[in-house]
């Protein structure tokens, strides 16, 4: 896998897109108070092994025997480039970063995260979108941003590529302090860290197989043979089997977030930003691209961060979570933490979702 091969100089795909509205809110039912019900036990407390024997069964397992080779060294390639990238972050000199959230009283670490906000402002004229933001994921964790429509979750993801600028505040992303990179620089952060945008963002003109091998021939690292062998097993590996030569309208909107996946998945990064991946996806999708998530971070060290509105998604996934509600961060923390904690809007947020998605 190592003779180079002429590569497309055709453009990345897209910048931001705004993502649809998306509803997590439930009605009140029967004069609930959801701020005095008992909380409903997390899906990871009442849990089968069944869960966690899927998230540890291995890739490769997914491909076709034909192409597993390729497609083997490939993703051993990038899941070994994801510990050295920990490493090198790790080997970073260690910053105080400070973490309020809501009433809670301010929690000072000494940490190397990969990435993190550092009371971080941004408005868009009079709106302020996020204010005093601070929080942080460590490399090889998930951390999943939580809150309703409008709270500044998908913004945070934009700010973080470099698609927005901050006004004010530090955002770090794989060790470095981003906020005075030229354009050039924020592009080099960009090969470690892709988006799964909310809509895909594929590619309209070209096929599901040119718009996954379209980072591979950027790199310019494979052969073409080699670059089929790897769509395929990504695609397999995406659950898409076969679809390399259908167009993106083609497809179901879950068909298109795994096809997005695989196309990130192609450019081997350290870190995927998913935007809203169960919106819109019947549960089984939904269920699907959990798993998927679930066994990328474990098996190719990946970091993530996921906006999402799913509060049980987001405990299947996270180690850590951050509440947003109206651009101030609510809570930061552990999934364990935050269905502890006594704060009324947690514990409806909790209760509006048992009403909206029943067991």
């Amino acid at each position: 896998m190592r003779e180079p091969e002429r590569h497309s100089d055709s453009s990345q795909p897209g910048g931001p897109c705004e993502p649809a509205p998306s509803s997590a809110s439930g009605e009140r039912a029967n004069g609930l108070d959801p701020s005095s019900a008992p909380l409903p036990r997390g899906p990871q407390e009442g849990a089968s092994g069944g869960e966690a024997e899927q998230a540890e069964r291995p890739l490769i397992e997914d491909v076709s025997a034909d192409v597993a080779p390729v497609v083997e060294e490939f993703i051993a390639e990038a899941a070994q480039a994801n510990l050295d990238q920990e490493a090198e972050v790790a080997a970073e000199t260690p910053v105080l970063l400070e973490s309020v959230a809501g009433d809670q009283q301010k929690a000072v670490e000494d940490i190397v995260p990969f990435i993190a906000f550092e009371h971080v402002n941004k408005s868009f004229g009079s709106r302020m979108v996020l204010s005093d933001v601070s929080f942080y994921v460590q490399p090889g964790e998930t951390l999943c941003i939580l809150g309703r429509s409008g709270v500044g979750k998908s913004v945070s993801l934009r700010i973080i590529l470099g698609f927005l600028k901050a006004d004010s505040g530090t955002v770090r992303v794989a060790g470095q302090d981003i906020g005075g990179l030229s354009e050039n620089e924020i592009q080099d952060v960009r090969r470690k860290v892709t988006m799964v945008f909310q809509n895909g963002a594929l590619f309209d003109s070209i096929s599901v197989g040119e718009n996954v091998a379209f980072p591979l021939r950027e790199r310019g690292n494979l052969q073409e043979d080699q670059i089929l062998q790897v769509v395929r097993g990504l695609l397999e590996m995406a659950g898409v089997a076969g679809m390399e030569d259908q167009l993106p309208a083609e497809l179901s909107t879950g068909m298109k977030r795994s096809v997005a996946i695989a196309r990130a998945l192609a450019a081997q990064p350290s870190a995927i930003l998913y935007d809203e991946p169960t919106t819109m996806v019947d549960p089984l999708m939904g269920h699907l691209l959990g798993n998927l998530i679930q066994r990328l971070k474990m098996q190719l060290h990946l970091t993530s961060i996921i906006v999402t509105h799913d509060m049980r998604f987001a405990e299947k996934l996270a180690d850590r979570l951050v509440f947003l509600d109206e651009g101030v961060v609510r809570f930061f923390g552990t999934p364990e933490e935050m269905r502890s904690s006594p704060d009324p809007m947690l514990r409806e947020f909790f209760s509006r979702d048992e009403l909206v998605m029943p067991v």
